[in-house]
């Protein structure tokens, strides 16, 4: 919070990290309200979590980047092939 301010609404799973009292405590005293997924809800983001597994994988890891002015050139040519080139067949595509 001192880094970047404080929340209106603090959303997380109900890892431990964020259910302990050391933690929500900090959180309450600010007046910070705290919202936590379902047990279950994990899958509400999985279509996120795999698409960053993706870049990772595909980008990141491979090319290694130096900078973040790199990192910014490199994310985005490689969200204009996802998008654009990826998931389409040449044949249907062209």
């Amino acid at each position: 919070m001192r880094s970047h301010g404080k929340p209106e609404i603090f959303n997380s799973d109900q890892g431990s990290q964020f259910t302990s009292e050391a933690f929500t405590n900090v959180l309450t005293r600010e007046g910070v309200v705290i919202s936590m997924d379902g047990r279950g809800r994990v899958f509400d983001n999985i279509f996120v979590e795999r698409l960053w597994r993706n870049v990772k994988h595909e980008d990141v890891y491979l090319r290694g980047y130096a900078t973040m002015g790199e990192l910014t050139v490199g994310l985005t040519a490689y969200f204009a092939y996802y998008n654009d080139v990826s998931w389409c067949p040449t044949s249907l595509c062209a």
